[in-house]
């Protein structure tokens, strides 16, 4: 049966990648549209995670964020696919705006390693591109259920001679090798880790459980760390890449303060374009002890 899953996914991300960008990501927010009007556990989770997040929404306010989030998501389906099967170098041609670009050229100077942190905000696969073009960084994912949606995404996020390492022991271990020797890697910050690998700390109006992975990483000032975030432009044309120097706080020696840090920035940019971020994400499974769990 998963194989069978993994097929048609795979299926389904070759249609998307063969049309036009602006039909293909009209027919993805088209999917959201359904989404936001045909019961769903994803649009639950969105609208769970959105009134406990920013319980200061009036219900209206709550209700229209809910719908924007899923077309903005139906959105991130379409584009991800044709940055899946695209070439890298297409890919990138989408991206109008790039701010901050300075900061990466002056930490690859310095020597040192390159943490580069991102969220499942905007489109993290076209930044992913960004990025190895520009430097040739190990990116560490989540795999996906489906073996055949796995091989396809390690196949097509290597495409520049870059490398991937997935959420295991032998991904993590690899990561901080390439770290210690001054090479670059990529990190999605917001996943929930399990509760020995995280702190709970602030992210909007809730604690949320942290992966404490990242200020591990920068310990000792054998790496800077710098924030990527690629968002997509109000008229839905393209995307604006935008880098930002960690603050001192990430480097922090107490690990509680260097964890929050991580997750305020992520959380600033988050709250700048809400609507593009992956609400439908089970973010928050977890919760401190004797809280009731959301789903």
């Amino acid at each position: 049966m998963e194989r069978l899953k993994g097929a048609i996914i795979v299926g389904f991300l070759k249609l998307f990648s063969m049309l036009p960008f602006s039909v293909a990501q009209r027919l993805g927010a088209l999917v959201g549209w359904l989404m936001w009007k045909l019961p769903n556990r994803s649009r639950d989770v969105v609208r769970i995670n959105l009134s406990h997040c920013m319980p200061e929404l009036t219900e209206a306010e709550l209700n229209d964020l809910v719908r924007r989030t899923l077309l903005d998501t139906g959105r991130s389906f379409a584009e991800s696919a044709c940055a899946w099967m695209w070439s890298p170098q297409k890919t990138v041609g989408l991206i109008k705006e790039v701010e901050g670009e300075e900061v990466l050229a002056k930490a690859l100077e310095a020597g040192k390693g390159v943490v580069g942190i991102t969220s499942h905000l905007g489109n993290w696969e076209v930044l992913n591109h960004w990025y190895c073009l520009r430097a040739k960084p190990i990116i560490f994912y989540r795999p996906p259920k489906q073996k055949a949606v796995d091989e396809l995404l390690q196949r097509q996020r290597t495409q520049l001679g870059n490398k991937v390492a997935a959420s295991t022991r032998e991904g993590i271990i690899s990561v901080m090798r390439e770290v210690r020797r001054g090479g670059a890697v990529g990190i999605p910050a917001d996943p929930e880790p399990a509760l020995k690998s995280g702190l709970f700390v602030p992210f909007f109006a809730t604690q949320a459980l942290t992966s404490k992975f990242v200020p591990n990483l920068l310990k000792g000032g054998q790496a800077q760390a710098i924030f990527f975030h690629c968002v997509r432009l109000p008229d839905n044309s393209g995307f604006k890449v935008i880098l930002e120097a960690a603050p001192e706080a990430l480097y922090s020696e107490d690990e509680y303060e260097a964890v929050a840090c991580m997750s305020s920035v992520i959380e600033s940019y988050v709250r700048r374009w809400p609507s593009q971020y992956m609400w439908s994400m089970k973010r928050f499974k977890k919760r401190p002890e004797g809280e009731k769990r959301w789903y």
